[in-house]
């Protein structure tokens, strides 16, 4: 009986573009990545008060590092389909922070359903549509994120409606739980959501807002090719009372195996009291990230390199770092491994 089943399942099983495919509706792919990350002009050392890193989300852990393992299953039909989306590792754990026991490794679940080709339903948990930046390596340039990305949401859970309105235009409604409260309600209050979005052949436009009573959150995400080697993004942010902040990205290809990226990015803590300075509790400071980095491509893994600066504008500190250990810049390199299927 298990040799009649493992044969059934070799015969069901093909690999069509680095994809697992099991019959013609199931797909599965995923990833695994790890990194390597220095401070180059303060302490890596995390027993003298906690290690100095910047501010933002996945790529702070000092040494030698894990990311996370992702897995993604898909049943897809014409009308219909279902995405569980699966993550292990420190990255997924920060990226789901508020699920918990064994709900804490799903990153998606979310069904879908289709009335007309230009109608589609979706109910369930699923990532951000706000913002440039995404969860998963594989879908950035760079291998940190930004600060916009990091203090902006992850998930929602909830009911969205996207409709395409023809010839590139298309529009996107939704209610959601509070933001990044993906297992159930914890308080009875919904936000809203909405995208408009324009799809051209050289690049993209999205403008997205997501709001309730006493919060909104506006956002501009572009991309735009001007040629086959060079690329630019633009994300622009303004979240009502908790900060705003823009972002410019530019990618340079010099061959299929190797490409240069820059990330331009500055950030205003206009209320949350988030970014680690010598007073944590105090808002109003902000902050401008450089990071610049390469893609080397090498079949299906990608190997980036990436040089960052945070530049702050108070001192970035630790409880118990003494003041030669303050600085208003922090200069950090990180090599990171990103391989997918």
């Amino acid at each position: 009986m298990k040799s009649f089943l493992l044969i059934l399942l070799i015969g069901l099983t093909s690999v069509v573009q680095g994809q697992i495919k099991i019959d013609s509706f199931f797909t599965l792919t995923g990833s695994a990545d790890t990194y390597f990350r220095t401070n180059l002009n303060s302490t890596n050392d995390a027993g003298n008060g906690g290690t100095v890193a910047p501010p933002t989300s996945f790529a702070n852990l000092p040494g030698f590092a894990v990311g996370m393992f992702n897995l993604i299953g898909k049943y897809e039909t014409k009308k219909s389909g279902f995405v569980a989306d699966l993550v292990f590792g420190p990255r997924g754990k920060d990226a789901v922070f508020n699920s918990q026991g064994s709900l804490n490794i799903v990153n998606q679940a979310y069904a879908y359903y289709k009335p007309t080709e230009k109608l589609t339903l979706t109910l369930g948990k699923f990532n951000t549509f706000v913002g440039y930046e995404v969860i998963s390596p594989v879908l950035n340039y760079h291998y940190s994120t930004s600060y916009m990305f990091s203090y902006g949401p992850f998930s929602h859970a909830g009911l969205k409606v996207n409709y395409d309105l023809g010839k590139g235009f298309g529009a996107m409604i939704g209610v959601f739980n509070p933001t990044d409260f993906t297992d159930f309600n914890p308080n009875g209050t919904y936000y809203a959501g909405a995208q408009l979005s324009y799809v051209f052949e050289k690049g993209a436009v999205y403008l997205n807002t997501l709001m309730d009573d006493d919060f909104m959150q506006l956002d501009l995400t572009t991309t735009f090719a001007i040629s086959d080697d060079l690329s630019l993004g633009l994300n622009a942010t303004n979240a009502t009372d908790n900060f705003y902040g823009a972002a410019i990205y530019a990618n340079y290809k010099t061959s299929e195996s190797l490409s240069f990226g820059i990330r331009s990015e500055y950030f205003k803590d206009n209320g949350l009291g988030l970014l680690d300075l010598e007073e944590p509790s105090s808002t109003g400071n902000d902050v401008l990230d450089l990071t610049v980095s390469a893609n080397i491509i090498l079949g299906n893994l990608r190997i980036i390199p990436e040089y960052r600066m945070d530049m702050f504008s108070a001192e970035l500190v630790t409880p118990d770092f003494s003041k030669a250990d303050r600085s208003d810049k922090l200069s950090s390199l990180l090599i990171a491994a990103v391989y997918s299927f």
